[in-house]
């Protein structure tokens, strides 16, 4: 699938993200196939998945787009980090390439714009940057990114803002949509349909929501926390 027939797919709906590490208790590449199933059911117009074993077991449930990454590590540059691990997620039939487009150093030295012109020759598929800056998206796009999202905002020293607030980064999002040449797709603590609502109607392309959707820990652990501290939203 080309970038141009992925976006087409995707244009004004759900991304859904469907992971589970391996500290969780959903880790495991059969099970994230049955909530890509569940997403596609519910109406989802593409996953979002990590590692080539759950790229694999997706793609063999649903009939649905599949934007691959690949997470190696816990800090850094951790979101498909390196070309193998690119190739690796691109064997396993991810339709989009996502990986860590920030301006940290990469772990093997490379640099970005020669990174993403490898993945075009080499590999012949689109690439999602995740970002935590205007100026890293802007910089993805004109490396040849296809899209981008503010993924890593607040993740990065690069940008102050606490992770744990209830908002997504609206602010970023907004200055990428009216800055770049290319589509701005949502993601990053969008928690409620409101929220999603909101990404679409500043112009966002499409959103991509995962915890709220897929992480039962996590959920409960947010349902948990607003009724003992009395500050839910």
């Amino acid at each position: 699938m080309n970038a141009d027939a992925f976006l087409a797919a995707v244009k004004g709906k759900l991304i859904v993200s469907c992971q589970a590490l391996e500290d969780e208790p959903l880790h495991g590449s059969s099970i994230m196939a049955k909530m890509a199933t569940a997403a596609e059911i519910g109406g989802a117009a593409a996953i979002r998945a990590n590692s080539p074993a759950d790229i694999r077991a997706i793609k063999e449930a649903v009939d649905l787009p599949v934007i691959g990454l690949y997470k190696r590590g816990d800090s850094g540059v951790y979101i498909t980090p390196t070309f193998d691990d690119a190739a690796a997620i691109a064997a396993a039939g991810a339709d989009i390439i996502a990986l860590d487009c920030t301006a940290r150093p990469r772990p093997d030295g490379a640099r970005l714009r020669d990174l993403l012109a490898r993945i075009h020759a080499e590999l012949g598929k689109p690439v999602f940057a995740d970002i935590s800056t205007l100026e890293e998206a802007q910089a993805a796009a004109e490396y040849g990114v296809a899209m981008a999202g503010p993924t890593l905002s607040g993740y990065t020293d690069a940008r102050s803002i606490s992770t744990a607030t209830a908002e997504p980064d609206y602010a970023l999002l907004g200055a990428m949509i009216a800055a770049l040449p290319v589509p701005v797709i949502a993601e990053g603590r969008i928690h409620s349909p409101r929220q999603a609502r909101q990404a679409l109607d500043m112009g966002a392309w499409a959103v991509v929501v995962g915890s709220a959707i897929t992480r039962p820990r996590t959920i409960t652990a947010r349902f948990a926390s607003a009724l003992r501290d009395d500050d839910g939203y």
